[in-house]
């Protein structure tokens, strides 16, 4: 065998720092675009995207070469210097120091689309912590959640 086969699905979740209310609508439109063809010109598969005023939702694919954190940090790293370079906010905007990163089969891939596609609707219902701590205890990692 001469080639590698990979599929490595990861939903990564983060807030803005302290879940700060910072992307309004149109600053929302702007940064998905953004990072989306960021994504791109770093070979960085982005498959699906989006959030509400005070967190964010990515699935993507990643490479066996690339390592999660480094993937991570130039998206959240580059992101926020690109708002605070466009002064596309008031102040000074941050995304939170950690991250959660959770892997996904072939056949939970839809139902992530799904998620991240509905997150408007989702959050009417609950909140980030709320939400966070559900996705920590379906993965066995509930002990972990911090306020």
């Amino acid at each position: 065998m001469s080639h590698t086969y990979h599929k490595i699905w990861i939903h990564l979740i983060w807030s803005t720092k302290e879940r700060e209310k910072m992307i309004y609508p149109e600053l929302k439109k702007k940064l998905i675009y953004h990072i989306k063809e960021n994504g791109k010109e770093n070979e960085i598969y982005i498959d699906s995207i989006n959030g509400i005023e005070d967190h964010i939702h990515l699935l993507i694919g990643l490479n066996p070469t690339q390592a999660l954190s480094k993937v991570v940090n130039q998206i959240k790293g580059e992101s926020s210097h690109w708002i605070n370079d466009n002064k596309l906010v008031k102040g000074h905007f941050f995304w939170q120091e950690g991250y959660a990163a959770f892997s996904l089969g072939e056949s939970q891939v839809k139902r992530a689309r799904k998620y991240i596609y509905n997150q408007e609707k989702h959050h009417k219902k609950i909140g980030f912590m709320e939400e966070l701590s559900k996705f920590l205890k379906a993965y066995g990692l509930s002990s972990m959640v911090t306020p």
